[in-house]
């Protein structure tokens, strides 16, 4: 049974492991959010990310998962006579396809096995011969480790599709690799804060383009609690439509503040550096799930290439170490396992993790 009093360190996908001065800007006092101090602290904490996100356009706080913001993108953006294109190369991917139809859409599919990547030559081809109100991605797959070429992609959607909206769920990628929403012609991207951020669950940072943010006017029923028109009428006072965790805004204010002191450059070279050692020493000691080029910064995820057993070494290294890995998601669980390397975790934390892994499977 775990002991609450001392739990694990995470080193799994998400949540991961968040520092003890971030969990004391959750127990702030609160205020009240109508009430000018709350809107001082929503004004500064979307200012900051719309420079660690280079934009000038919309950012909304969110108090849901990111699961939330597949709903919302589809119900304010695309009609339900018009089509959207959903490519799907893991869980995560796969799964907002399920969400667009469960919105009554019509959705494509773009599909590649697990592992694989989604290129700029399979969405040209699939674009060019149908017309798509939206297409979505997701940056980077958190069920496999992999990175999709999305500034491939988006230069090649600026050039042929400009019409097309662009989705992009940035889950596992949003602070730990490159966003620069502007410049990439993106119309809605989103990450919940238990990723990079290292915050506890529960929160969604999301920025909307202006091009989306009118689109929405002319979509019937969009809903109400994801509602892109009320998030932007609520914005223009540095509100939320509805009752926000202050909690959470007071925790990424206080990371966001940490994030554009070490500059974001550093950020992603930090987390590259991680990505490095962490897919050497995979590449030492078994293999990569994924092809190398596409492997992610933020997490790895290990080819079991040795018939280790994976819930007997998560067990091992928990009980004499108190830090937790991942085993591998759905249908990858004991083929693969994952570990984590975002947030605060530093490249030291990894180096000691994969030492005790390295101890279990000899």
């Amino acid at each position: 049974m775990t002991d609450w009093k001392n739990p694990p360190k995470l080193f799994i996908p998400g949540p991961v492991h968040v520092l003890p001065e971030v969990l004391q800007q959750l127990a702030r006092p609160t205020l009240g959010h109508r009430n000018k101090e709350y809107s001082q602290l929503h004004k500064e904490t979307v200012d900051m990310l719309k420079k660690i996100l280079f934009t000038e356009q919309h950012i909304f706080l969110c108090t849901s998962s990111a699961s939330g913001i597949w709903e919302a993108s589809i119900r304010n953006c695309v009609k339900k006579d018009e089509p959207v294109l959903c490519t799907m190369c893991g869980a995560f991917s796969d799964k907002w396809a399920d969400v667009a139809r469960s919105c009554g859409r019509i959705v494509d599919e773009l599909k590649v096995e697990w592992g694989q990547a989604t290129t700029p030559e399979l969405i040209d081809k699939a674009l060019s011969a149908k017309k798509y109100a939206a297409v979505t991605l997701v940056y980077n797959e958190t069920s496999t480790g992999l990175t999709n070429p999305v500034y491939e992609i988006s230069e090649m959607m600026k050039r042929k599709y400009p019409d097309v909206l662009v989705f992009v769920d940035a889950v596992s990628g949003m602070v730990g690799l490159p966003i620069h929403f502007d410049q990439l012609g993106w119309d809605v991207v989103f990450a919940s804060v238990q990723k990079a951020f290292a915050i506890p669950p529960g929160f969604t940072v999301t920025a909307v383009s202006n091009r989306a943010l009118e689109k929405s006017k002319s979509v019937p029923e969009r809903g109400y609690y994801f509602d892109f028109q009320a998030f932007a009428k609520a914005a223009e006072k540095d509100q939320t439509p509805t009752t926000p965790s202050i909690p959470h805004i007071m925790a990424l204010h206080y990371q966001c503040t940490r994030l554009l002191e070490e500059g974001m450059e550093h950020v992603w070279a930090r987390h590259k550096e991680m990505g490095d050692y962490a897919r050497a020493w995979a590449k030492e000691h078994l293999a990569l799930f994924c092809e190398e080029k596409y492997a992610s910064n933020t997490l790895t995820t290990v080819k079991n290439t040795r018939g280790i057993d994976i819930p007997a070494v998560i067990k091992a290294v928990q009980a004499k170490h108190n830090v937790l890995f991942g085993n591998g998601y759905g249908k990858l669980k004991n083929e693969t396992f994952r570990v984590a390397h975002m947030g605060d975790i530093t490249l030291e934390d990894l180096k000691q993790v994969l030492a005790w892994i390295e101890e279990e499977i000899r």
